[in-house]
């Protein structure tokens, strides 16, 4: 993969490593758009913080956002999701691959 690709899935796993961050993406997939205020009022951190948190979010690309009138509505973008799980799902194969090797290596 290009070094472009790899950092793209760096920052979806770090956005995805934070609780708040997860959280926030489960609010946003079940009623398909939702704005900051909305959901701070459905999580324990401030509007601001949630705020910040789309903002990785957002930079991860697995949520975009859309402004009407004075709000901002954020939406989620599975297809990154899904994109990020291939590239895990072909580097376990791609491990999967060199460990038999290795043991292959060692029974003979």
């Amino acid at each position: 993969m290009a070094t472009t690709d790899s950092s793209i899935f760096e920052d979806v796993l770090i956005a995805l490593a934070d609780p708040t961050r997860r959280e926030l993406l489960d609010l946003i997939a079940l009623s398909e758009q939702a704005t900051a205020t909305t959901l701070a009022t459905k999580v324990t951190v401030s509007r601001q913080a949630v705020v910040k948190h789309l903002t990785i979010l957002k930079d991860a690309r697995l949520v975009s956002s859309n402004r009407v009138g004075r709000e901002v509505r954020y939406m989620l973008c599975p297809q990154q999701l899904s994109s990020t799980a291939e590239w895990m799902a072909n580097l376990a194969a791609d491990w999967d691959r060199k460990l038999e090797w290795i043991k292959r290596i060692a029974e003979d």
